[in-house]
């Protein structure tokens, strides 16, 4: 990270970079909605395509001069579509959930019913909670999971699905730790006559390796970010089939958005392009590895996990036990000041508040990114636990943390 100019110019920001980048260096990062990008990635997302405004799409744009923009978009295109599998493929949307708003004006009409998982179960908000604009705008329709298992039960939502009549039906979560069985989800949309959506945002890296069941050619759209588990820069896609295409393009621009952000069209490029080396598949690979392996340890260490374990890369710890614990807030602080980062997180049928849940979410693609591998997994296991059960003493926490620190120096990233 050559950043020569920006210590000369603005010294304060300069620093504050530099203090970010330490932090992230001498900390586990269990949070799994981040990873770290190449420097690739870095590199094309601060290059100068951000000086462009490139309203429209590649051969149709209302300013001129977007000959080359029109070159990287294409190329942004052609990699996802390759990736995934893709019919149609929208590289413009900004972040997640504006790529989720897309479709939704794209297929819905104000009011309309759908279908999509509780917030406190595993989806997100813009699955429809109340509190979102999804579940302002639309009659959203709450699924959850099945109160013994804590896992999806599909004979539910089939029934669920029968009574409401949804126009559309989402699946894909960010705090489900379980496969997905998307085939069955397109049986019941097929059932009910319903829209056919995936969010894959937490899993799309999954899923381009072949790690996880890959819903793009089937399903009749699925938007993902481009981060998380596909280690690209903040921002989304939209896959889609062909009949949906034009609809689809047209609620993101000139629908919602006006210029896409160039420079991170680039670095999605650039993402994209890594991710269909076969390296990336055996990333995608560890990733599950490293998570199987950490749930087992952590269940080893007398914590309960959430469906008893995970598919994919995240992990739900009851860090509350039925008040025999400590609450997830008081884990997620706790693990901070040991330098281990993850986020408080509500546990299926949670009955404490969101702002001071039951449990703490972790996950694995930071880690795996740095190069930890299963046996490491022991180890992180350990520093979480000896941190939780030192949340109220400091100087334990501190020792916790240097401890941290010189593990982490085993697994640089940044220099």
């Amino acid at each position: 990270m050559h950043l020569d100019y920006l210590k000369k110019q603005d010294p304060d920001i300069f620093k504050s970079i530099q203090e970010e980048k330490k932090r992230q260096m001498e900390g586990i990062e269990l949070i799994p909605s981040e990873n770290l990008v190449s420097q690739a990635v870095l590199e094309a997302m601060g290059s100068v395509p951000t000086n462009k405004y490139s309203e429209g799409y590649p051969g149709k744009r209302y300013y001129g001069g977007n000959e080359v923009i029109d070159d990287i978009e294409e190329l942004a295109i052609k990699r996802c579509r390759k990736l995934f599998n893709a019919q149609h493929v929208n590289v413009q949307p900004l972040s997640g959930s504006p790529a989720n708003m897309a479709v939704y004006f794209a297929v819905l009409e104000l009011g309309d019913t759908a279908m999509g998982m509780k917030l406190t179960e595993g989806g997100h908000l813009t699955h429809g909670h109340k509190v979102n604009f999804s579940g302002k705008l639309y009659r959203f329709v709450q699924y959850g999971v099945d109160r013994e298992t804590e896992m999806i039960d599909y004979d539910a939502i089939l029934q669920q699905a029968k009574k409401e009549n949804p126009k559309l039906i989402l699946s894909g979560y960010t705090a489900y730790p379980r496969k997905i069985n998307f085939k069955e989800f397109r049986k019941i949309c097929d059932e009910v006559g319903a829209f056919c959506m995936a969010d894959i945002a937490h899993i799309a890296g999954l899923c381009a390796a072949g790690v996880h069941e890959n819903p793009v050619p089937y399903f009749d759209a699925v938007t993902t970010t481009t981060h998380k588990t596909l280690r690209g820069p903040r921002g989304a896609v939209i896959m889609c089939r062909e009949e949906f295409a034009e609809k689809i393009d047209k609620a993101v621009f000139p629908g919602l958005q006006g210029g896409p952000h160039d420079q991170t069209t680039a670095a999605k490029a650039v993402a994209f392009g890594e991710a269909l080396k076969p390296e990336f598949k055996n990333y995608a690979k560890q990733i599950v590895k490293n998570s199987k392996a950490l749930a087992e340890a952590m269940m080893g260490e007398g914590q309960r996990i959430v469906s008893n374990g995970t598919d994919n890369h995240l992990m739900l710890v009851d860090t509350w036990m039925n008040g025999k614990g400590i609450t997830g807030k008081q884990a997620e602080h706790a693990l901070e000041k040991a330098g281990i980062y993850c986020n408080k997180n509500t546990i299926p049928f949670d009955t404490r508040s969101p702002w001071d849940p039951s449990g703490i979410r972790i996950g694995t693609p930071v880690i795996t990114t740095r190069g930890m591998k299963e046996k490491d997994m022991k180890e992180v296991a350990s520093f979480i636990v000896k941190a939780m059960k030192n949340h109220g003493n400091e100087n334990a926490l501190k020792k916790i943390r240097k401890n941290v620190t010189v593990f982490c120096k085993n697994f640089p990233f940044y220099k």
